[in-house]
């Protein structure tokens, strides 16, 4: 009977399905899919790179369809849409259909995302309860540790996608009853909670413009970084392996043995589910933007880690840094905006979508081909792990009082 805990619930169930597993599935499955239809490394991230512009249009019509007298529909087809596409990776099996399906999922997740945060967001502010406005994120965590207990499971890579639709759907369907008796309204303007005051920070950057687009710029190199390793994470792990096998450090048979490599996506997962609390904690504690670049930093050793790796054991650590972070990051990242503008919140957060969608559109693309050029991901670590730096030294207090 309590809307909040109902919404926060629903809310972290559809993120696990259209996040977790709509549009991070493809990670684990994609050394599979790469070896079952010949493509190059290009051609993996350019599909990557579909349902990113596929989340970059579905957040733009997103915004606004939350306007219309008919939210309750466009809610139910979203979550509908999300859980077909996914099952639709079963019957995609050339690169064109490939292009479109993932396309089409990005779309689905966008308004998944984006219609029921906004509802969240509404729906907390009349209960004052604001505190929880971050938590929904860690479904996202909790849809990868559902998709690995899938993907563990002998199949062919059709059959995953059709356990992994059918798993999306129950979450959706579960989501959608509890949000049965509650109101989905539209045409709302939410605006920034009294109860959650700007640190020092924050407020130095919500005195100018300029502020206003260091973070939106930071967070579209954001974007780019942490989709290097979203994508390719699990690819860099068989990467690893190939290279220990023909060092002969291991057999191929203990290779498999001592580490499954799509483990370090589930250690992604894991590291995820807690990370969006020990960050907020953190936040509320130091400031947002102190928070905000930390974890940047923190992304950047990780990514810069996966790249170096030539170990189980440092992939293993890369990977707790990464799911540890970039959860964290998008819900500070929505936050600190919303301080830096906040008598402008749905263009700042309009504005932060579009960046972070264009940076994590080009990451796949541009590093899937570094990986082609240079036989490794050595150098497109590298380079998302500078963005990310860039991004924190962006956030910079004393920047905004010049």
């Amino acid at each position: 009977d309590n809307p909040t805990v109902g919404w926060v619930v629903a809310a972290t169930l559809v993120l696990a399905a259209a996040l977790g597993i709509g549009r991070f599935a493809y990670t684990p499955l994609l050394p599979d899919m790469v070896a079952l239809y010949h493509w190059q490394f290009a051609q993996a991230g350019d599909v990557a790179s579909a349902n990113f512009l596929g989340y970059m249009v579905g957040a733009m019509l997103a915004a606004r369809v939350a306007q219309h007298p008919q939210l309750r529909l466009w809610v139910a087809a979203s979550l509908m849409a999300s859980a077909l596409t996914t099952v639709a990776g079963a019957w995609a099996s050339t690169f064109p259909v490939w292009l479109l399906v993932r396309f089409l999922s990005g779309v689905a997740s966008a308004f998944c995302l984006v219609l029921v945060t906004t509802q969240l967001i509404y729906v907390l502010a009349n209960e004052r309860a604001e505190r929880l406005g971050n938590v929904h994120f860690a479904g996202v965590g909790l849809g990868i540790v559902l998709c690995m207990v899938i993907v563990y499971q002998p199949a062919t890579v059709p059959l995953h996608w059709q356990h992994l639709g059918g798993c999306a759907a129950l979450l959706m369907l579960v989501a959608w009853l509890l949000l049965s008796g509650d109101p989905i309204e539209s045409g709302w303007s939410a605006s920034a909670p009294a109860s959650a005051a700007p640190d020092a920070a924050a407020a130095d950057h919500g005195t100018n413009g300029i502020a206003l687009w260091r973070v939106v710029l930071g967070y579209g190199m954001f974007g780019y970084g942490y989709v290097v390793a979203a994508t390719f994470l699990v690819a860099m792990a068989e990467v690893v392996q190939a290279e220990l096998v023909q060092a002969e450090q291991v057999s191929q048979q203990t290779a498999f043995i001592a580490l499954d490599t799509k483990s370090v996506w589930l250690v992604v997962g894991l590291a995820l589910i807690p990370s969006v609390y020990v960050w907020q904690w953190w936040a509320n504690k130091h400031g947002i933007y102190h928070a905000l670049r930390i974890a940047y930093v923190v992304e950047c050793v990780g990514l810069v880690l996966a790249g170096l790796s030539q170990s189980y054991l440092w992939l293993m650590v890369a990977a707790v840094l990464l799911g540890g972070t970039f959860a964290a990051i998008t819900a500070l990242g929505i936050s600190a905006a919303r301080y830096a503008a906040p008598e402008r919140i749905a263009y700042a957060v309009s504005a932060m979508t579009t960046a972070f969608a264009f940076g994590q559109l080009l990451g796949p693309a541009v590093s899937g081909r570094l990986a082609d050029y240079f036989g490794d991901f050595f150098w497109a670590s590298i380079s998302a792990g500078m963005l990310l730096l860039l991004a924190a030294a962006l956030l910079r207090p004393n920047l905004a009082r010049r």
